[in-house]
């Protein structure tokens, strides 16, 4: 089809942007199912306390993941092939999920210490479990934790019980190393408006698409008209 230098330039940018929403999308499936179905924690789904909002957390990865992948070929196969269908289906899911990004942005920093609190309970659970089994699944656990958020037990580095999975300290640093219920409280108050901004940076992008999607479609029709009035 003849598109004038908008319609182009939309439908480049729609591609580059469905790429990388199907790379995001594969990385998020990808991660969501290792969590799930990795023998290395698996015992993460095997504690009993307080376990159930990572465990949504992990199902809505998933989902969103798979989502994500679906939303990016509706997209791709729209701008490429120049197909106003697939890209009406595209609009379509791009603007649900522009609407749960902001809705999800809100919520989080309205809730962050709500969230923060939860998480907490959620690795202590997991510190009770590994103090009580040993078992390998939640040492890993813990391991990615504790080195991800550079933090050790409930006391901080002089914590007996889970040294082994701590970040190594000098030994200065051992009577100073944060516990890890601190860090994650103050990692969610300090970080909820920085969280809000990436939710809306996101939502923003969504929208770019979607304004490039309707233009790509309105020109794709324009150019179609000529044809079609020469036919009948």
């Amino acid at each position: 089809m003849a598109l004038d230098g908008c319609g182009q330039i939309c439908k480049c940018i729609l591609i580059i942007f469905n790429i990388i929403f199907a790379l995001v999308g594969l990385a998020m499936l990808g991660l969501g199912l290792w969590i799930r179905l990795s023998s290395e924690t698996k015992g993460i789904f095997d504690i009993n306390l307080n376990t159930q909002a990572f465990v949504i957390g992990v199902t809505v990865l998933i989902v969103l993941g798979a989502v994500l992948l679906l939303v990016a070929v509706f997209g791709e196969y729209g701008g490429c092939s120049e197909n106003r269908t697939a890209l009406g289906v595209f609009a379509c899911l791009l603007s649900i999920l522009t609407g749960l990004q902001i809705a999800a942005g809100v919520i989080a920093y309205v809730q962050r210490n709500e969230v923060g609190k939860q998480m907490v309970d959620f690795y202590i659970s997991v510190y009770s479990q590994y103090v009580n089994k040993r078992d390998p699944g939640l040492s890993v656990t813990l391991t990615i934790i504790q080195n991800t958020l550079q933090c050790c037990g409930i006391i901080g580095a002089l914590d007996p019980f889970v040294k082994k999975t701590c970040p190594e300290t000098g030994f200065l640093e051992t009577f100073t190393f944060p516990a890890c219920p601190t860090v994650i409280l103050n990692l969610f108050e300090s970080k909820g408006p920085l969280v809000m901004g990436l939710f809306f940076g996101i939502a923003a992008m969504l929208i770019l698409a979607l304004v490039c999607s309707s233009i790509l479609a309105k020109q794709i029709k324009t150019s179609r008209l000529p044809f079609l009035v020469h036919n009948t």
